[in-house]
């Protein structure tokens, strides 16, 4: 009887307790790293200087470290790429979700106000309509922009030295109301929030946004969780991941389409600036999703109907939600040839289909924003009366020249905009590091895109790189004419997420280079192979520098000193 055991534990141990070593292995040394983490925050930081107990930050940091690590060994046991892409871009949108402050990606205040009125079932528009009362006073307490938003200069006691040493509040997550008031940072908010003090002021009322479609993944999210009795602040966490659950099922249905340069795709989705937006209550999440699935179908070598329906269906509510210049869209399926072109009906048909169904929706949202609007009275030109967008054009048409020389100079002064790939906030959280690394991670895409049989073709890539430059001063001419002032000598209002389609073509157009250039031996299923880990592991560090600066960094070396 004990020979029959001592067979079966011998059968037993080379399959199972190898496995189970490896995973103990993994997230001790994920929860080790944290430990690490959490030191050098504490030490170079100066947390336990501030009062805060060493348990927390370390046990935070153990269990983020093996979090991540289990995560990783968990995602090796989904072979579809795309599935493992898709559940790697909703872990790591989720750490976005709680990493970024409430309110502080680009106009969620008025994001927020709107999914939450579609949330409680309004389908209109009244500028008289108020929240409840603890919507109100989270307005109060992150009133937006708030890097940056109040930089100021003083001198303050070092908390090391003693001695007085000048500060600037300028690049960190601080404000400072009035010249000799008190710094204070995202802490200081959460705490005015969970006070549960109302300040006073005027209660919010509906801001200026007449959309609905875009805001529903959030609004659905929102609606979940005041059932089980959630408030303000949890309802915008809940909209953010509704609208990150509708980003990950379009990039999903995307790295599913796409049958070339997929580690491609799954870099710039992964990329931290998509997932800042994607993890918001911002409409660009379903927005860039819909860019990332039309451009993945763009890349399959046959069409079918499901295809071709697939594009018209993304395409006409990318238009609905930003309109017009969106239209350039359309126009893409005729970069397929005529074999390549099975679906029902013809090219040109399809693209008809598109450009009619794509105005319609313009047309549907605009008079629909129009009719259902109440109490709102004349509303004021973004920009102040100096912006005037016949005189802006006009001005453009006049002097074509001069309207060059300010697209020149306005991608000088923002890096190209692809020097910003580390730029968050309402354009204020410059990230160094993810700045300089942006473009590094892009180009180790593109090398991972060189395997044979990954080319896309000179007439689809040419035709490509034509949409890119038309969209990139389409997108910057669109920006001078509605946000800047008649003849200003640069463009106000750009950023990054702007372009980061473009910077997807680019990463193709590298790679077909690089095809060229290296003649590489990578396959295909290698570079696939490769791609998770290499933008996996990117994003979350993205994640993790955010938190670091909103909630643990430099803010309080300069808070210390006020």
């Amino acid at each position: 009887m004990g020979g029959r055991k001592q067979a079966n534990l011998r059968r037993i141990s080379p399959t199972v307790w190898p496995k189970a070593v490896r995973w103990a292995f993994v997230l001790a040394l994920g929860a080790l790293a944290g430990v690490v983490l959490s030191y050098y925050w504490r030490v170079f930081y100066g947390l336990d200087a501030r009062g805060v107990p060493p348990l927390w930050p370390t046990a935070f940091c153990a269990v983020l470290g093996a979090g991540a690590a289990g995560a990783a060994l968990a995602l090796r046991q989904i072979r579809d790429f795309a599935r493992r892409g898709a559940v790697c871009i909703l872990l790591c949108g989720a750490l976005f979700v709680f990493a970024n402050p409430p309110l502080q990606t680009p106009d969620e205040t008025e994001h927020y106000l709107r999914t939450y009125a579609i949330s409680m079932g309004r389908f209109d528009f009244d500028a008289e309509r108020g929240y409840p009362e603890d919507v109100t006073r989270l307005m109060q307490a992150f009133p937006g922009a708030w890097v940056n938003a109040h930089t100021s200069a003083g001198v303050g006691e070092d908390p090391d030295t003693g001695e007085e040493q000048p500060y600037n509040t300028a690049g960190y997550a601080l404000k400072q109301y009035g010249k000799d008031g008190a710094v204070q940072s995202i802490a200081d908010s959460f705490a005015r929030y969970l006070s549960g003090e109302d300040s006073g002021g005027d209660p919010v009322t509906e801001p200026i946004s007449f959309l609905i479609l875009p805001f529903l993944p959030g609004a659905l999210g929102m609606a979940l969780a005041r059932l089980p009795g959630l408030g303000a602040l949890g309802c915008l966490y809940a909209g953010r991941l509704g609208n990150l659950l509708a980003y990950t099922l379009l990039c999903w249905l995307g790295l599913r389409a796409a049958q070339k340069a997929r580690p491609a795709f799954l870099c710039i989705m992964l990329l931290p600036i998509s997932l800042y937006m994607g993890a918001s209550l911002s409409y660009d999440a379903t927005l860039l999703g819909c860019y990332y699935l039309m451009l993945a179908l763009l890349t399959r070598t046959r069409w079918t109907t499901r295809e071709a329906l697939l594009y018209a269906l993304a395409c006409i509510f990318a238009n609905g939600t930003k309109p017009y210049l969106n239209l350039l869209w359309v126009a893409l399926p005729l970069l397929l040839a005529k074999r390549e072109w099975t679906a029902k009906g013809s090219r040109g048909a399809w693209v008809a289909l598109c450009a009619a169904g794509s105005l319609a929706m313009t047309l549907f949202v605009e008079q629909y924003g129009v009719l259902m609007r109440h109490n709102y009275g004349t509303i004021a030109r973004q920009g102040g009366a100096a912006v005037n967008g016949g005189g802006q054009l006009a001005f453009i048409l006049q002097n074509p020249l001069r309207y060059i020389a300010v697209l020149l100079g306005t991608l000088y002064e923002n890096d190209g905009f692809l020097g910003q790939t580390g730029l968050f906030g309402w354009k204020d959280l410059p990230i160094a590091f993810l700045n300089l690394t942006g473009p590094l991670v892009l180009l180790a895409a593109a090398l991972l895109c060189t395997p044979r049989g990954q080319s896309l073709g000179r007439r689809r890539l040419g035709g490509l790189g034509v949409f890119a430059a038309l969209y990139g001063v389409g997108a910057m001419t669109a920006m001078y004419i509605t946000y800047t002032p008649v003849g200003m000598v640069r463009i106000v209002g750009l950023q990054t997420r702007y372009f980061l389609p473009l910077w997807l073509l680019l990463v193709l157009a590298a790679a077909a280079l690089a095809r060229r250039v290296l003649a590489p031996r990578l396959t295909s299923a290698r570079a696939q192979a490769l791609a998770l880990p290499l933008c996996g592991g990117y994003a979350l560090l993205g994640a993790v520098l955010l938190l670091q600066h909103y909630f643990v960094g430099p803010v309080y070396t300069v808070h210390l000193l006020s």
